[in-house]
């Protein structure tokens, strides 16, 4: 059983990006369907596939690898706000990722965005994950 099921979603993806796989499957929900629309809007992967099976639907997600040196399109992913002790910020004190180069992404009452959209809407929320 797993009780951090976003931690499981970021850890299936850095750990197949260190395998160097090319595809990586994971368990669907609403909230990681959201978070691999962000990934791929923001073009840290190829391509995404939602499946239906019996139970709750699968996720499959394309990994980007740098074409010349195979190095993988994600750096680094980190998990911010954890079950033990969530992280919560207002629009105006977001943390800057790699000073600005890298996104966080944010569950906010508006649904589930990057930091720059929850900035420019003025929302707040639970900081989900840096990604750069």
């Amino acid at each position: 059983m797993v009780t951090d099921p976003i931690a499981d979603f970021l850890t299936r993806i850095r750990n197949a990006q260190m395998a160097g796989h090319r595809i990586v499957e994971i368990p669907a929900s609403n909230l990681k369907k959201r978070i691999t629309e962000i990934l791929y809007e923001q073009g840290y992967i190829l391509k995404y596939k939602f499946e239906e099976d019996s139970k709750q639907g699968v996720i499959k997600i394309a990994l980007k690898y740098n074409p010349q040196t195979k190095t993988p399109a994600i750096r680094s992913l980190e998990r911010v706000s954890r079950p033990g002790l969530r992280q919560y910020s207002k629009p105006g004190e977001f943390k800057r990722v790699i000073n600005g180069l890298g996104l966080a992404i944010i569950s906010t009452s508006k649904g589930v965005m990057t930091d720059k959209q929850a900035k420019s809407e003025n929302v707040g929320g639970e900081v989900l994950c840096h990604i750069y």
